[in-house]
């Protein structure tokens, strides 16, 4: 197990490597600094911590499969980790803060109790609004009035039937008593598989320069913890591309986060033509992170046993919001919706409002265990090959952070400096402010190789030499 300077064992730590099926030995490896907070009620910053400290453990590991050698040490700062998990709201271009949560984006008092609505895309707004029968230009005071005439559940329901986004919040007692969570129950924080035997073990590469050098990934994820999972792969070395579909909007903003590192292109996957240059870069890829709601890519031929017929030796990682089980498995989500419905709002509120964490800890910190199966992946690879499945969930960190994760040290709030932890280059935007890397170990990489660019406007091709 390992320790923070105080002396106090990070629990955390230890919880999520054994999910990864990490050898314990390794975790001596690790050491914790202090100097950040994410203060909360619940152990957001043990969370935090401890979901870098096994993504950089994981890192560290490949690395020396890689190129030979010990595993090297690794130090987790909470002074970095802090600002990571805040990085989302402290990226600037020329000193411009994003906007990071669109105004029918919200907690919403009904009849009975409250509901949380995630309107930040277009399409979304304009399901929430058809849901209420508001007119397209209905604001804030109109929703209002629509949402307190009615049960939080009965919003929730309508919304959802809308193609929309909303859920009621409930406290940590209810949501243990609805079906989804039931569903959510005693399954693992990650869920790592081989997928089938096909695909010859990977070769030692005493010439990479860092663990994921040489390996191409395919990026089909959306805000915020796929591009999370991505983006610390493309600090570690990857060849990260990154594919949305055209008829879908995407916000620069939060591209100007998540990223630093990957390539952006647009494929519409329904035509003919761009569905041939996917199947191209599948060929030669290692790696596909996929973060769309259950179900969505699978009439492409993207279901993770097709695609490793396709391509025998492939890391498939999948990201959902609620799981692949239950009766939620096909809905839509964001971190936000599932802190509302899991209890974590009710935690973080008083009697009069509901609270968040001081973070989307759950995406962030999902988007660090994703990665993290990944790498650890491509280190089984090494010795026995095969095509393998990485999958993680929302709800299963929610289920961690409210049950099952030891609260670790507070930190250091008074030491913090979050200046200390941030960076600025130029960028195709502008001048661009982020957060440094969390994630890392004794000779790893201290920043990602290039700035994010415009979304969308890359070429669809690989651009580094096979690993």
């Amino acid at each position: 197990m390992t320790h923070s300077p105080l002396g106090l064992p990070s629990s955390g730590t230890a919880q999520a490597w054994a999910a990864l099926g990490g050898d314990p030995a390794l975790l001596g490896r690790v050491v914790h600094k202090g100097g950040g907070s994410l203060p909360s009620r619940l152990p957001v910053m043990e969370l935090a911590r401890a979901t870098v400290a096994v993504c950089s453990l994981a890192a560290a590991e490949l690395a020396a499969r890689r190129g030979g050698g010990q595993v090297p040490s690794v130090t987790v700062e909470d002074g970095a980790v802090t600002t990571a998990f805040l990085s989302d709201r402290l990226v600037r271009v020329d000193g411009v803060a994003p906007t990071t949560f669109a105004p029918l984006s919200r907690f919403w008092r009904a009849a009975d109790g409250w509901v949380r609505t995630h309107a930040n895309y277009p399409h979304h707004r304009a399901r929430l609004l058809d849901a209420l029968s508001l007119p397209e230009d209905a604001g804030v005071e109109a929703a209002a009035g629509a949402i307190g005439e009615r049960r939080a559940v009965d919003v929730e329901e309508s919304v959802y039937a809308a193609g929309g986004l909303a859920v009621a919040m409930r406290s940590g007692d209810e949501w243990a008593q609805h079906p989804q969570s039931a569903a959510t129950a005693g399954r693992p924080l990650l869920l790592a598989e081989r997928l089938g035997d096909d695909g010859p073990p990977r070769a030692a590469n005493g010439r990479a320069s860092l663990p994921c050098s040489g390996l191409r990934v395919l990026d089909l994820t959306r805000v915020l913890a796929g591009p999370v999972a991505t983006r610390t792969l493309a600090l570690l070395g990857a060849d990260v591309l990154r594919i949305d579909s055209p008829h879908l909007p995407e916000s620069q903003d939060a591209h100007n986060d998540t990223g630093v590192g990957k390539r952006s292109t647009r494929l519409d996957l329904a035509a003919v033509a761009d569905r041939a240059t996917f199947e191209e870069l599948l060929a030669l890829a290692d790696v596909v992170v996929t973060g769309y709601r259950p179900g969505t890519l699978d009439r492409f031929g993207l279901s993770p046993q097709a695609l490793a017929e396709r391509r025998p030796g492939l890391v498939l990682a999948r990201l959902s919001a609620w799981g692949r089980y239950g009766p939620w498995d096909g809905r839509r989500g964001f971190d936000s919706l599932v802190q509302a419905a899991t209890g974590i709002a009710a935690t973080e509120g008083d009697e009069d409002r509901p609270g968040t964490l001081p973070a989307q800890a759950l995406d962030h910190g999902t988007g660090y265990l994703l990665a993290a199966g990944v790498l650890r992946a491509l280190t089984g690879q090494h010795g026995a090959g095969g095509s393998r499945l990485v999958e993680a969930a929302l709800t299963q960190t929610a289920a961690w952070l409210t049950g099952g994760l030891v609260k670790g040290p507070d930190g250091n709030p008074a030491a913090y400096d979050a200046d200390r932890w941030l960076t600025e280059r130029n960028s195709p935007m502008g001048r661009l402010r982020h957060a440094v890397p969390a994630v890392g170990y004794d000779g790893g990489p201290a920043d990602w190789a290039c700035p994010p660019g415009f979304w969308g406007t890359d070429a669809p091709k690989w651009e580094n030499a096979a690993a």
